[in-house]
């Protein structure tokens, strides 16, 4: 009898508002689904503890950073907390990684500047540490590799949605590069031909939870007028979405289960070990 296929989020927010009071009810459901594991990256020294506590009680995973997005609030001083909590969690097998980090050059009003500069310390600690990164690509593929080839740190690219030739440069930097709700959207041309074209040791799958909920979920402006609630993505959707993706590239779902679940533990390291635990 053919074993149901084994599935790695490697990227949701757990500890986001939106699951408050229900966190063990959705790592349940995705557990019945196959979800074996789930990454949680922090964005903020706040919420450190939080993801840290998550991992331990669900026998998953977490990464420590602050998000680009955070930039606006974050010091100086947040940066010697994340060098600290990095050091406090060396022997910590369950922290995988630095991250949340990277650049968003979508959102405005960010300061570029400011980002740039929590990122490069990152990469530092990062690097410091033994340590991937976790990285937010968005309208920001060709910063991100510039000063990735200056420090020898490799990781994942979340949520990639940039060109072919920048998701080439990734993969020999030794990245792999994150796919999840998006490529269930017919119309996310550029997308859904990286999923088809990049050989399939590139890819890891996430979800992104509780974001970027897959086609089946969401809700138009109209029907949100009209009463239906907001989209709300789980870990639990991951098999629907690695389904989606197999379709895509004309493979099996069990084999791309396993490609990515191997792909997931050569980006993180210390997850093979949680695993074979």
């Amino acid at each position: 009898m053919r074993k149901p296929p084994i599935w790695i989020d490697t990227h949701c927010h757990l500890d986001a508002r939106e699951f408050a009071g229900e966190t063990d009810a959705v790592r349940a459901r995705a557990h019945r689904v196959g979800v074996r594991h789930c990454v949680l990256p922090a964005v903020l020294p706040a919420n450190f503890d939080a993801v840290r506590e998550l991992a331990h009680r669900h026998e998953d995973s977490y990464a420590l950073g602050i998000h680009p997005l955070c930039t606006g609030e974050a010091g100086d001083e947040d940066l010697v907390l994340l060098d600290r909590a990095l050091a406090a969690a060396r022997d910590d097998p369950r922290l995988v990684a630095v991250g949340e980090i990277g650049l968003d050059h979508f959102v405005p009003g960010l300061d570029a500047a400011r980002q740039e500069h929590f990122y490069r310390e990152q990469l530092q600690l990062a690097r410091r540490h033994g340590l991937p990164v976790l990285l937010h690509v968005r309208r920001s593929a060709d910063p991100l590799l510039r000063e990735l080839r200056r420090v020898s740190v490799a990781g994942i690219a979340h949520a990639f949605n940039g060109s072919l030739q920048q998701a080439g440069e990734f993969v020999k930097l030794g990245f792999r590069l994150g796919f999840g709700g998006t490529v269930t959207y017919e119309r996310a041309l550029q997308i859904r031909r990286l999923a088809r074209e990049l050989p399939a040791a590139a890819l890891v799958l996430e979800t992104d939870a509780p974001d970027i909920p897959p086609r089946w979920l969401y809700r138009t402006a109209g029907e949100r007028a009209a009463g239906a609630p907001q989209a709300r993505n789980e870990p639990g959707e991951l098999p629907a979405i690695g389904a989606a993706l197999a379709a895509l590239r004309g493979m099996e779902v069990g084999e791309l289960a396993a490609v990515t679940s191997r792909n997931a533990c050569a980006a993180l390291p210390r997850l093979a070990a949680l695993l074979r635990s």
